[in-house]
């Protein structure tokens, strides 16, 4: 072979080695400064925990008792608000967020359910006896305004919340949740989260 076309084959296969190390570095960066993601892999809204840490709700038990949601800080808080007369929508809340919680089987310790009563009125005592383990603190509709956020249109009764345990607000579902999709979520959340 003449030493011309062997230099010049020689330059072809450095110039193909050199293209093919390249290759994916260019990819990864055409793949994400052109084509954007826009696919979502959460099904709630994730919020920035910095922006929502747990206020001072001045919170008390069913009996009129001080008590705050700090006490549950180390797990993971799924919480509601509404009042105590409870409509439908509250209930299918609360059935959510027991079966949600018992969903994520042997991790299901690592999460406290928690309904935040926005009113003085009387709870009926069925309902309490069929959400039992939900805690049931009574708290301001005001107190909670100025930190659970709601969509412009929405009502602080339309989600459900996820308090992390280092006690920042961080996810909420939407209204009327599918909790096949929340077990999901929060599935995630304890699987990537060595605390709580």
């Amino acid at each position: 072979m003449e030493p011309s076309k062997q230099k010049k084959e020689g330059r072809w296969k450095l110039l193909l080695i050199v293209a093919m190390c390249a290759a994916p570095v260019i990819a990864s960066y055409f793949t994400y400064y052109v084509i954007k993601p826009t696919a979502r892999t959460n099904y709630g809204d994730l919020l920035d925990p910095r922006n929502y840490p747990i206020p001072q709700l001045g919170a008390t038990t069913l009996d009129g008792q001080p008590a705050a949601l700090d006490a549950y800080k180390g797990k993971w808080i799924m919480l509601q608000a509404d009042d105590a007369n409870c409509p439908d929508a509250c209930k299918e809340k609360l059935l959510d967020m027991r079966q949600v919680r018992l969903m994520q089987g042997k991790e299901m310790d690592r999460i406290e359910r928690v309904w935040l009563i926005t009113d003085d009125q009387p709870l009926d005592t069925l309902l309490m006896r069929e959400y039992d383990g939900t805690h049931m603190l009574r708290v301001k509709r005001a107190a909670l305004a100025g930190w659970l956020p709601v969509d412009a249109g929405g009502a602080l009764a339309d989600y459900i919340y996820i308090v992390d345990p280092l006690g920042n607000l961080m996810l909420r579902f939407p209204k009327k949740p599918d909790p096949y999709k929340m077990k999901k979520d929060i599935a995630k959340l304890l699987t990537a989260s060595s605390i709580g």
